[in-house]
């Protein structure tokens, strides 16, 4: 991925807007949301990483794409990758990260608390554009984990709609329900 322009720091909507970039590259699926994300060093104002829905082998997340390349880039596991991370490391994500996975691998929401616990770094703040709507595991709980662990959740307004129209391709539409 080439470099893209530089950003500037606390640009919150300019930073969603390259998550959302990013999630229009993750294949439409009937089985999953298109989700972009943006792994930040805050303090630097340097991108850390990026990742969409299944950019990655195996049914990966935005979120766990972005921990994964880190993890590789330091040559640590996923679970210590909060070793490698600096302290005021914040993520942008097009939808708020999920709190459970019905394929059995491990929630974005465990992945970031895991991070924090890892070291002394770990993500601070997550910033997120919708939240997930319960079309797959019903209520996410998310929020409320990420914030009960002191993780601060921003949301950043004014995309809701584009972001879900992104989440939704290759899902089943209710109007296509009825009409079948």
């Amino acid at each position: 991925m080439a470099d893209p322009p530089p950003i500037a720091s606390e640009d919150h909507a300019a930073y969603m807007r390259l998550a959302i970039s990013l999630a229009k590259k993750s294949p439409p699926r009937p089985s999953n949301f298109r989700v972009g994300a943006v792994l930040l060093d805050q303090e630097q104002n340097k991108i850390l990483a990026t990742g969409y829905t299944l950019e990655l082998p195996g049914n990966t997340h935005a979120e766990q794409c972005c921990l994964q390349k880190i993890a590789a880039a330091h040559n640590v596991s996923e679970e210590a990758v909060g070793e490698s991370l600096p302290s005021k490391t914040v993520i942008y994500t097009t939808m708020e990260p999920c709190g459970m996975r019905l394929s059995g691998n491990v929630a974005c929401v465990e992945r970031i608390l895991q991070a924090r616990k890892a070291g002394t770094g770990g993500i601070r703040t997550v910033y997120v554009g919708v939240t997930e709507p319960e079309k797959f595991v019903g209520e996410n709980t998310g929020r409320a984990r990420l914030e009960a662990a002191g993780v601060e959740y921003v949301h950043v307004a004014g995309f809701e709609q584009e972001i879900l129209e992104i989440a939704t391709a290759g899902h089943e539409k209710e109007e296509e329900t009825q009409q079948a």
